[in-house]
């Protein structure tokens, strides 16, 4: 199954900040904040929300093909990911940009406050996908990340013009793009992705009721946090899942990407809906133990006892039979 994830590509700077944020906010002054968190650590890491989903579905033994645009400093993490099973020969590099940055600082709490340089990646626009079908004879499903927007549109219309399924998850551009073009963006898609306060972030700009964002997608996935993910496919119940219980709250950055690469994954495998989430909540929980959104670590072993644990042996055996994790996963 070929699956070409498109979006963010982007290297990671992560700053830990050991207090509370709510605790320097002042109620009736929030229209003029100004402050300057002294933080304890800072971690580069690589990211970007389509190399992290790439990532996690090479991980798992995939070969997912990639298609972003980046920097001429983008050697480097392009061979760390091509080194884990990542195709890497569909990304444009830009002469005149620096790969996207995210820098991140969240507090004991787990609240995170971030910005994020877009560099490379406004030149997304200019990818066209069709040559990347030609290369691959054929594309089972285009995931269209968050992007830069006139991108992600141009992906989206070029899915449908062309006739191919899509997967939409424009993830945190919902808070810059208005309602006509979120409609653009999900109308039509085969898989919805979102969480939960994105789910109503997209009612509210679109117009759109939970009911009519359901007939306008096959599938609508949207991830719970701890209590795991829901998936509403229509003519079908919902299906609601479990997270496993993870062993630290470390860093939640690439929570959310690490459940779509096993979701996706799980559709490679061609397992069920049930499945897929159970796979794409597992995978998140090793990401929330881990600071960085690529330094987790999977064991067969690890990974089958966690799966039993939460879901049962059924579903431990169905998903383990098809994980053929790589190896030489060190940094």
């Amino acid at each position: 199954m070929n699956i070409v994830v498109t979006g963010s590509i982007a290297t990671d700077h992560l700053m830990t900040f050991p207090g509370r944020f709510a605790d320097s906010l002042v109620a009736d002054k929030l229209d003029r904040v100004s402050l300057s968190f002294l933080v304890d650590a800072l971690e580069v890491r690589r990211g970007g929300v389509a190399a992290n989903i790439a990532f996690g579905m090479g991980y798992l033994g995939l070969r997912p093909v990639l298609v972003g645009a980046v920097g001429p400093d983008f050697a480097d993490y392009g061979s760390w990911l091509a080194r884990h099973g990542v195709d890497v020969d569909s990304i444009h590099t830009s002469e005149v940009h620096h790969t996207a940055r995210f820098v991140c600082t969240t507090d004991e709490e787990a609240n995170q406050i971030a910005s994020f340089y877009s560099g490379a990646m406004s030149e997304a626009r200019d990818i066209e996908l069709q040559p990347v079908v030609d290369r691959l004879g054929s594309v089972d499903l285009v995931v269209i990340g968050p992007n830069d927007p006139e991108g992600m549109l141009r992906h989206t219309d070029e899915c449908r013009q062309r006739g191919l399924a899509f997967a939409a998850d424009p993830s945190q551009q919902l808070a810059r793009m208005d309602g006509p073009a979120i409609r653009r963006l999900i109308d039509g898609a085969t898989y919805l992705f979102t969480n939960e306060y994105e789910a109503a972030l997209t009612e509210q700009k679109t117009g759109w009721s939970a009911a009519e964002i359901a007939s306008r997608v096959h599938c609508r996935i949207t991830t719970l946090g701890a209590q795991g993910a829901r998936v509403e496919r229509n003519g079908h119940p919902v299906i609601e899942v479990g997270c496993p219980q993870e062993d630290a709250v470390v860093d939640p950055t690439g929570v959310g990407d690490a459940f779509r690469a096993g979701f996706l994954a799980g559709l490679a495998f061609g397992l069920s809906d049930e499945r897929c989430a159970q796979l794409g909540s597992t995978l998140a929980t090793y990401v929330i133990e881990t600071v960085g959104t690529q330094e987790y670590r999977l064991e067969p072993a690890h990974i089958r006892a966690r799966l039993d644990q939460t879901y049962g042996p059924n579903a431990a055996q169905e998903i383990a039979e098809h994980l053929s994790l790589r190896d030489g996963l060190d940094a």
